[in-house]
């Protein structure tokens, strides 16, 4: 039986039978994740040297373990894909022993897996082949969007988050060649989500006591009475009690927007400092460089030859110019690299009194551990610290920043001008040993 015509034959006919059938809301379960697994399936028998038989009940699986989603949506689509797989098959001639290990192997696929046979192992890791690869971010957006266009739902991105992580942790490969190649990378997924998760909560903990701390500020300030003049014109005096666990109306679209707006600056300001900062470093480095090269090829050719020939004598000024340019060059442009470090403590008094940076590492790599968190976690909640920390922090960068961009207008300032001071001086040596 010639197996590889016959794969031929099914991978046509799979491509017509997706393109015949398409559906649009098919964003994840549709060819080229078919391909995808095909390709996986592929590479995993071919790392297990499978006979032609087997090869072939594997790759036809993979062919058709989704065409059931194209009849009637998702449910049961394992049982209608082995169906739709067991007539096709049969029309092309396919023996009921093969036909029965490719149904097996395609409704092994469904969640939870339970393969049993090495074929059956093989088709599940290619179908969650990408859980352990750098496509599992976008394929994950495509079947979330894939669920809401079927169901006309929208998924809430946190409770998405937490079912992917849920996958994640409790899948388990089932073929060794797979875990080997793809356990450390599906491993770092789960720690991305985790990351992701606690940054979530961490934000919305802050928005909440952000929220709770206006709230409170409207109902203080509304706090006192009023005089209310009545109809009759008799004036009395009304008490305004506030309602803190009733929010005032409006009040959640007035704070929404600043929370975010807040946030975004913040991010973007720290970005753009960082930027700035390594553009500095990266200039500074380039100034050293330069004047190092200059020192080198001055000293190793200019200073030789004024000690081989006396009549070059003429420009030991000039050099010694070049030189001392290019020293104070140096210095300037070490002077803005050269880090200043803090003492690296800070006091239980400063968290209380909200005056230290705990975002700066200066002011805690001293620290234990124990203390650090008890002062972060002071912060946490407090979202006038946290937010004042914030301030601190960008001021922080920016006063270094300064610091650094002066240091260096300083260094190419000196390197510019005294470049051509050196060259002047050379001209006029040169002109002068001529002339006499």
């Amino acid at each position: 039986m010639n197996y590889n015509a016959l794969l031929q034959q099914i991978s046509d006919h799979v491509h017509s039978f997706y393109l015949t059938n398409s559906q649009p809301t098919l964003l994840y379960h549709n060819l080229p994740h078919t391909v995808e697994v095909v390709e996986a399936a592929k590479n995993i028998a071919g790392h297990y040297n499978l006979n032609d038989r087997d090869y072939f009940i594997v790759v036809a699986a993979a062919w058709f373990h989704d065409v059931g989603y194209l009849k009637n949506g998702s449910a049961e689509h394992e049982s209608k894909s082995a169906g739709l797989a067991e007539e096709y098959l049969k029309s092309i001639g396919i023996g009921q022993a093969e036909i029965d290990e490719v149904k097996k192997c395609i409704v092994s696929t469904k969640m939870p897996q339970r393969p049993v046979t090495l074929l059956e192992k093989i088709i599940c890791d290619a179908d969650l082949f990408h859980l352990g690869t750098s496509d599992f971010k976008e394929k994950s957006k495509l079947l979330k969007k894939e669920i809401e266009a079927m169901d006309n739902t929208k998924i809430d991105a946190d409770e998405w988050r937490q079912k992917n992580l849920a996958l994640l942790e409790k899948h388990e490969y089932h073929t060794d060649y797979v875990r080997a190649l793809l356990a450390k990378s599906k491993a770092d997924q789960i720690d991305r989500l985790k990351r992701k998760q606690q940054e979530k909560k961490l934000e919305k903990a802050v928005e909440m006591t952000t929220r709770q701390n206006m709230i409170r500020n409207f109902a203080t300030e509304n706090k006192n009475p009023a005089a209310q003049v009545v109809p009759n014109g008799a004036a009395h005096t009304k008490k305004q009690e506030p309602d803190i666990a009733k929010k005032p109306a409006g009040i959640d679209k007035k704070i929404e927007k600043p929370i975010r707006g807040v946030e975004t600056m913040f991010r973007v300001s720290s970005s753009n400092h960082q930027k700035l900062s390594v553009m500095a470093d990266n200039k500074a480095h380039i100034m050293i460089s330069v004047n190092s090269i200059i020192i080198s090829i001055a000293i190793a050719l200019v200073v030789r030859k004024l000690e081989e020939n006396n009549n070059l004598a003429v420009l030991t000024i000039p050099t010694l110019i070049l030189l001392g340019i290019n020293v104070v060059a140096i210095i300037y442009a070490v002077l803005a690299t050269r880090p200043k470090i803090p003492n690296g403590r800070f006091t239980k008094e400063e968290v209380t009194n909200k005056t230290t940076n705990l975002l700066f590492f200066g002011t805690f790599y001293n620290m234990s551990f124990e203390d650090y968190e008890d002062g972060m976690r002071q912060m946490m909640v407090d979202s006038e610290f946290l937010y004042g920390s914030l301030i601190r922090d960008i001021y922080s960068q920016g006063r270094v920043l300064g610091r650094k961009y002066k240091l260096l207008h300083k260094s190419y300032n000196v390197f510019m001008y005294g470049i051509i001071i050196s060259v002047v001086a050379y001209a006029v040596a040169l002109i002068f040993h001529n002339s006499l």
